[in-house]
C-alpha cells in the first residue's frame, strides 16, 4: 500500500495554516498573559480565569462546528472564513488600553478591572473564530487528506509549528518592544497576517470529497464522542486520548506562566535570546522526529519524548542559571513538541474515517478544556504558596514560582501509566489475531 500522495498546494496549506494558526494561538496562550498583566495589572488568578474561560469557549465551539462541518460535508469554507474573522478579532485587541477605557467610561469606572474583564471577553470571542477555523475544521481536514503512511510527517510539521510561532511572535515583539504602542502594532500585524492567510486558503485548500450528513441529527452528533457505545467501540483511541489529556494538563500547569517566569521571576531581560535557540532546536528535532513516529510507532517514540520533557522540567525546577535554563527549556520543548506529534498522529490513526469531524469535540475536551480548567489553577496555587522558596525560585500571586514546573512534572509522570495500558492492549490484540490465524 503506497498511501496517500499529497500535492504541493496541500503541503503548502498544511505549513501555512498550521504556522499562522499557531502564531495566533501563541498570542493568546502566552502574550495575552503578559499583556493583561502589563496593561491592567492582572493577578495569576486573573490569568488562570482567562485561560479557563477560553478553554470552555474553544470546547463548545469545536463541538458545535466540528459536527456542523461534517453535516455540511465541507471544511474549506469553515477554515478560510474562520481565519478571516479570526484575524479581525485579533486586531480588535488594539483597542484595549487603560487610557481608551478611561476616556470612554470616565473616572467612575475602575479602568484596570474593566480592562481585565474586556480582555477576557475579547479572548473568548477570538477563541470562537480560531477554534472554528483551526480546532474544528483544519484539524479535521488534515485527517481527511492523510493516512497512516504520512500522518507522522504531517504531525512532525504541525507539532513543530507552535514553537516556530513562538519564535516569530516573540522575535517580532522584541523588535517593537521599545515602542510606546508595541501592543497595538503587534495585534494589528498578527491580525492582518491571519486574515491574509484566510484569503490565500481559498486558492490552495481543496476539500476531500465526503458525503454531507444531513440525514443525521445535528444535536446528537455534537456529543457523539461522549457516547458510552462509541467509547466501547474505540477503546484504543480513548486510551490515547486519556494519555493526551494528562500530558496537556501537565503542560498547562506552567505554560501560561512561562514567559512571566522568565521575565519577572528569574529576570531574564533578554529571555528571547535564550528562548529562541531552544525553540529552533526543538522545532528541527520534532520535524525529523515525525519520520520515526511513522517507522517505529506511537509507544516507543512517546516514551522517549516524555523522558526529554520530564528531564527538562527537572532542570527548570532546580536551576535559574541562564545556561541551565536554556538546556532545560530546550529539552522540555523538544519533548513537549515530539510528544504532541506522537499523540496527534496516534489519534488520527485511530479515528474512524467516517466520523472525523464528530471526534474533534472529544479531542478538544481532552486537549484544551480539561487541561486548561485544571492546569493553570495548579500553577497559580503553587506560586501563591511558595513565598518561602521551598524548592527552586519563589513566587507570589503576581509572580510565578519554579514550583509550576514541579507540578507539571508530577502530573506528567502519569502519562507513562497510560502508555503502559496502551501497550498491553496492543499485545493482547496481537495475541488474539495470531490465535485466530
Amino acid at each position: 500500500m503506497l498511501g496517500m500522495k499529497l500535492g504541493k498546494k496541500t503541503w503548502l496549506s498544511i505549513i501555512l495554516f498550521s504556522l499562522c494558526g499557531q502564531i495566533a494561538w501563541t498570542i493568546e496562550n502566552m502574550l495575552f498573559n503578559v499583556f493583561i498583566q502589563e496593561e491592567f495589572n492582572a493577578t495569576l488568578n486573573d490569568i488562570a480565569l482567562m485561560v479557563s474561560l477560553s478553554a470552555v469557549a474553544a470546547t463548545v465551539t469545536t463541538l458545535l462546528m466540528g459536527a456542523l462541518s461534517d453535516r455540511v460535508g465541507k471544511r474549506k469554507i469553515f477554515i478560510c472564513m474562520g481565519y478571516l474573522l479570526w484575524g479581525l478579532s485579533i486586531m480588535g485587541f488594539a483597542l484595549l488600553k487603560v487610557n481608551t477605557i478611561s476616556n470612554i467610561f470616565g473616572t467612575a469606572v475602575n479602568a484596570l478591572a474593566l480592562g481585565v474583564g474586556l480582555t477576557i471577553a475579547f479572548d473568548c470571542v477570538m477563541t470562537f473564530f480560531g477554534s472554528t477555523a483551526n480546532d474544528a475544521a483544519f484539524n479535521a481536514w488534515m485527517t481527511d487528506i492523510s493516512d497512516d503512511s504520512n500522518r507522522g510527517r504531517i504531525e512532525g510539521i504541525n507539532s513543530a509549528m507552535p514553537l516556530m510561532a513562538v519564535l516569530v511572535v516573540f522575535g517580532g515583539n522584541m523588535l517593537i518592544s521599545s515602542s510606546d504602542n508595541h501592543w497595538t502594532i503587534l495585534f494589528l500585524t498578527i491580525g492582518i497576517i491571519v486574515l491574509a492567510v484566510g484569503i490565500i486558503g481559498f486558492f490552495t485548500i481543496k476539500d476531500k470529497e465526503m458525503e454531507a450528513k444531513k440525514d443525521e441529527s445535528y444535536f446528537k452528533n455534537i456529543f457523539y464522542g461522549l457516547r458510552p457505545k462509541v467509547i466501547k467501540e474505540n477503546k484504543r483511541l480513548y486510551i490515547i486520548l486519556l494519555g493526551f489529556m494528562i500530558f496537556c494538563t501537565s503542560v498547562q500547569v506552567f505554560m501560561p506562566y512561562l514567559i512571566l517566569y522568565f521575565q519577572n521571576t528569574i529576570h531574564l531581560e533578554n529571555y528571547v535570546l535564550v528562548f529562541a535557540p531552544a525553540i529552533i532546536v526543538a522545532a528541527v528535532f520534532t520535524f525529523f522526529y515525525g519520520r520515526f513516529i511513522d517507522k517505529y510507532g506511537f509507544t516507543k517514540m512517546v516514551i522517549i519524548s516524555m523522558a526529554l520533557y520530564l528531564v527538562g522540567l527537572v532542570l527548570l525546577i532546580i536551576f535559574s542559571n541562564v545556561a541551565l535554563v536554556f538546556i532545560g527549556t530546550m529539552l522540555m520543548m523538544s519533548g513537549y513538541l515530539s510528544a504532541t506529534a506522537c499523540f496527534n498522529a496516534a489519534i488520527r490513526n485511530h479515528t474512524p474515517k467516517e466520523q472525523v469531524g464528530l471526534f474533534q469535540g472529544i479531542r478538544i475536551i481532552v486537549q484544551v478544556l480539561i487541561p486548561m480548567l485544571i492546569g493553570p489553577w495548579i500553577g497559580s496555587l503553587l506560586s501563591g504558596n511558595s513565598s518561602e522558596g521551598f524548592l527552586g525560585v519563589a513566587g507570589d500571586s503576581y509572580t510565578p514560582s519554579s514550583l509550576v514546573f514541579l507540578g507539571a512534572l508530577v502530573v506528567g509522570i502519569f502519562v507513562y501509566l497510560i502508555v503502559y495500558l496502551f501497550s498491553r492492549g496492543n499485545k493482547k490484540e496481537n495475541v488474539e489475531l495470531s490465535t485466530k490465524d
